[in-house]
């Protein structure tokens, strides 16, 4: 099928879209866009240059895709903003390019759903399979790994980090990094155990959680440190692949991990 645009919006000719592309009312798509096939553009939604987008996406009305950057220190240089295949992008979101004081991409990967509302600022990667539930702010260079789920109204401090399958609730303020596998909320947010609910969805076996499940024991309520805890994951418990994700990411933390909400009383 030929592509589908409505006669008032503005497509540059440098932009490239692809088979069955459909583009409602009000648009502006910008030169230096790529757009893949049978994906659908509501109303009023505005793309702008330097910005990839996949196929079988749906970017709903209101939304300001690759907009640039809110830092001080960005001078108009060439950034990128890259979205998946498949990806839902809810009204009014915004997406902003990356910066030279990173790799220069701001990227959200394939089967991702962002609701309403949602912001995702420069620098920032979001991981395949994840929601961010409407409101969900991201400041610049968060990463966001695979299949989390952010709850709504959600603010995430600069440079911090949530691990794969984790799950952050509404209303939570997240000033630093969540582990994988791991369930937080509250403001500032803290640590409640597994997402044991998440875990069992996606497949996790009983004993696999069970592994998690005594990692997370050792390492953030048992031990006094973090390298103690690390130390005595190693010695004890199988080299699962999430065993080694977990201490990976507690090994690489730089803002640090959330605390564990019992050790805040």
């Amino acid at each position: 099928m030929s592509v589908e645009i409505h006669p008032t919006s503005i497509v540059s000719p440098k932009a490239k879209l692809g088979t069955n592309v459909k583009v409602g009312p009000f648009c502006i798509i910008e030169d230096n866009v790529e757009i893949g096939d049978n994906t659908e553009i509501l109303s009023n939604v505005s793309i702008k240059q330097f910005t990839t987008i996949g196929s079988n996406c749906k970017i709903f009305e209101g939304s300001v895709i690759g907009g640039i950057p809110q830092h001080l220190g960005f001078k108009d240089e060439e950034t990128y903003v890259q979205i998946g295949d498949n990806v839902v992008i809810r009204e009014y979101v915004t997406i902003h390019r990356g910066t030279s004081f990173d790799d220069g991409i701001t990227r959200v990967e394939n089967n991702s759903y962002l609701m309403a509302y949602v912001h995702i600022a420069h620098d920032c990667k979001v991981g395949h399979d994840t929601i961010l539930a409407n409101a969900v702010t991201l400041a610049g260079h968060v990463r966001v790994g695979n299949y989390v789920f952010i709850g709504g109204l959600t603010p995430i401090h600069q440079f911090c980090r949530i691990g794969d399958y984790a799950m952050v609730g509404g209303a939570s303020a997240v000033d630093k990094d969540i582990p994988p596998y791991t369930r937080a909320a509250k403001n500032h947010a803290l640590l409640y155990g597994l997402n044991i609910v998440g875990l069992r969805r996606r497949g996790f076996k009983p004993e696999q959680i069970k592994i998690i499940k005594e990692a997370y024991r050792i390492l953030f309520r048992k031990s006094a440190t973090l390298q103690e805890g690390i130390k005595e994951v190693k010695e004890k418990l199988p080299k699962t692949p999430e065993i080694e994700n977990l201490l990976e990411f507690v090994k690489t933390t730089k803002r640090g991990i959330a605390p564990e909400a019992s050790k805040r009383g």
